[in-house]
């Protein structure tokens, strides 16, 4: 690997890419030389970040699908894996805010919602690719949580219920495989970071005011380059 491209040869699959941190993240760790998957519901948006990939040089094939479907996560591992028979890298970005509101008023079917993309995916990608990861000479997973998950919020219960859980289902996870293989396990907490996720919880809040998503993703690469330890948690600074 060059100093140009410290992440050359490397496959990466990016989860909710279409758009914020994602979309930064693969355009910087294509942009650093990895070949990246970009995964999300939305075609357009997903092919737009592609383009953007190829116009500065870069290489990424997109994967249109719903990761609370149940079958897509098991075809992706699959076609993934005749293709490249293996990944070396896996950002969990994917998530969903559901509405905030106390406990006691939280709506079942949102929740669900929030809980089957946030957990249930996290664990069903986590099982569909640890095979490839163990494949790769240094199989990382980043991924991308919140401080409600670690430090419960009024109101963000539902949201920091599968936050908590995440962390827990990665954390686990990169205990589990530490000794085994060359997987290694990080967390990220993003802080606050200019996205549609962020505007829909805080939406009297000037953009301007806090980080780009660019910035995250920046620091996304620096972790994948400086090789870090495994179960390394950290957050963005402002």
């Amino acid at each position: 690997m060059t100093n140009a491209a410290p992440l050359a040869g490397r496959i990466a699959l990016v989860t909710g890419a279409s758009r914020g941190i994602g979309a930064a993240t693969a355009q910087a760790l294509a942009a650093a030389g990895a070949h990246v998957v970009l995964t999300a519901r939305t075609v357009r948006d997903l092919e737009a970040v592609e383009d953007a990939i190829h116009e500065a040089g870069g290489t990424a094939t997109i994967a249109p699908m719903d990761l609370t479907e149940s079958d897509s996560i098991a075809r992706l591992a699959t076609a993934v894996a005749e293709r490249w028979q293996r990944l070396d890298i896996l950002i969990i970005n994917a998530a969903m805010l559901p509405p905030l509101t106390p406990v006691a008023q939280i709506e079942p079917k949102s929740f669900n919602q929030a809980l089957t993309l946030n957990v249930l995916a996290t664990q069903a990608l986590i099982a569909a690719f640890d095979p490839l990861l163990k494949r790769s000479d240094a199989g990382r997973i980043i991924g991308l949580t919140s401080s409600v998950g670690a430090e419960p919020r009024a109101y963000w219960g539902a949201y920091g219920a599968s936050k908590a859980a995440f962390d827990s289902l990665l954390s686990c996870y990169g205990q589990e495989v530490e000794r085994i293989s060359n997987t290694r396990v990080a967390i990220l907490d993003p802080g606050a970071t200019r996205t549609q996720m962020r505007a829909r919880a805080y939406p009297g809040e000037d953009p301007a005011s806090i980080k780009s998503p660019e910035m995250v993703a920046q620091r996304i690469v620096e972790m994948l380059t400086e090789d870090f330890t495994n179960l390394r948690r950290e957050r963005v600074g402002a």
